[in-house]
C-alpha cells in the first residue's frame, strides 16, 4: 500500500485518480478504477443532468468504494450539477475550467471533498483559501483542454505555495511517472490517457486503437486563438484547425469546426474528423488492459523504481 495524505483523505488504497474525460468517463470506468484501489471519476461535462445522476447511481451499485464527479465550471449545467452531487451524496468533486469558490461552502457542508484542477500557482493558492481539500496541478502535456506550464515546472511551484495535498496531472502514464511526481512533492497523480484503453472504458474501439498506434510526436495543440487550447492526436481535423490558425480566421470558424468533434471520435468512432483527445504520454500506451491491471502495473513499477533509485543514489 502506497500511503500519502491523499489516500488517507479520500480513503483509497493507491494515490491514483482517473482523469475526467467527457463522453468517456462513465460509471463503468469510474467504478472499475475505484474497485482497483484508485479514485474513479464520472465526467459531468455538458451531459444532461439526469444522465449524470443516472451514472452516479449506477456507480454506487457497481462499487462501495469512494468515487468522484467532475464538474466543468464553464458548462451550462454546472449550477445544476453542483446541487446534484449534494443530493446524491457524492463523496468527492473535482472541478475544471473555472473557479468553484461559490460552490465550495455548499459542498463542504455536505461532507464532500473538493479538488479543483489548477493551471497556476495563483489559482492553487486561491483554492486553498476557499477551502479546497487538495488541488490537481495539470501540465500542458495532458490531453484535452490544457494550460501552458509543464508538469515538471508547475508541480514543485504549487507544492511550495500550498499546504494541502497536491496531485500531479499531465504526462503521467506509468510507475516511473508516479515516482517522479512523488519526488517532486505530489501526494498523488491523475491519469487519463492510460485509462482510455482500459477494457472497462466504453470509448469507441477506433479511438482506443488510435491511442495505441500513436507515437511520441503524434499529438498537437490547436485552438489557441480561441483561448481554449486542446491537445489531441493529429488527424485531418487537427490539420484543418492549423489551417484556420494560419489564415487568422474568426473565432466562430473554430467553434463551428469543433462543434461535436469529441463525440464524433469517442462515440461514433470517427478518428479522422473527430477530436481524439489524448496526452503526450499516448506514445507510451501500447495495449488494452483492465483497470486493475493498469493500476497494479503502475504501482508495482513505482515501488521498483523508488527502490532502485534508493539503492543506486542513497547509499
Amino acid at each position: 500500500m502506497l500511503e500519502t495524505r491523499l489516500t488517507k483523505l479520500l480513503k483509497i488504497k493507491y494515490p491514483i485518480i482517473q482523469g475526467a474525460m467527457a463522453w468517456i468517463a462513465d460509471s463503468s470506468l469510474a467504478s472499475s478504477v475505484s474497485n482497483a484501489g484508485g479514485l474513479g471519476v464520472i465526467a459531468g461535462a455538458n451531459a444532461p443532468v439526469e444522465k449524470v445522476r443516472e451514472e452516479i447511481r449506477k456507480t454506487k451499485m457497481l462499487t462501495d468504494k469512494p468515487f468522484a464527479v467532475n464538474i466543468m465550471l464553464m458548462s451550462e449545467n454546472a449550477e445544476e450539477l453542483a446541487r446534484v452531487v449534494v443530493e446524491e451524496k457524492v463523496p468527492v468533486v473535482t472541478t475544471g475550467a473555472g473557479n468553484p469558490g461559490k460552490y465550495i461552502p455548499m459542498w463542504k457542508a455536505a461532507g464532500i471533498k473538493v479538488i479543483p484542477v489548477v493551471p497556476s500557482v495563483a489559482l492553487a493558492v486561491r483554492m486553498e483559501r476557499a477551502g479546497a481539500d487538495a488541488v490537481i496541478t495539470e501540465g500542458t502535456e495532458a490531453g484535452g483542454h490544457i494550460g501552458e506550464i509543464t508538469t515538471l515546472c508547475l508541480l514543485p511551484q504549487v507544492k511550495d505555495s500550498v499546504n494541502i495535498p497536491v496531485i500531479a496531472a499531465g504526462g503521467i502514464g506509468d510507475g516511473r511517472g508516479l515516482s517522479a511526481c512523488l519526488m517532486l512533492g505530489a501526494e498523488g497523480v491523475q491519469i487519463g490517457t492510460r485509462f482510455l484503453v482500459a477494457h472497462e472504458c466504453n470509448v469507441h474501439e477506433n479511438y482506443k486503437q488510435k491511442v495505441i498506434a500513436s507515437k511520441d510526436i503524434d499529438t498537437s495543440v490547436t485552438g489557441r486563438p480561441t483561448g481554449h487550447p486542446v491537445r489531441s492526436i493529429r488527424n485531418k481535423l487537427t490539420r484543418r484547425f492549423q489551417e484556420l490558425e494560419k489564415s487568422c480566421e474568426a473565432i466562430e470558424s473554430f467553434e463551428e469546426l469543433g462543434r461535436g468533434a469529441l463525440a464524433r471520435a469517442a462515440v461514433q468512432g470517427d478518428v479522422e474528423y473527430g477530436s481524439v483527445m489524448a496526452g503526450q504520454i499516448a506514445g507510451l500506451v501500447s495495449k488494452e488492459q483492465s483497470c486493475r491491471e493498469i493500476i497494479d502495473e503502475i504501482i508495482q513499477e513505482a515501488y521498483r523504481t523508488l527502490r532502485e533509485i534508493t539503492l543506486k543514489y542513497m547509499r
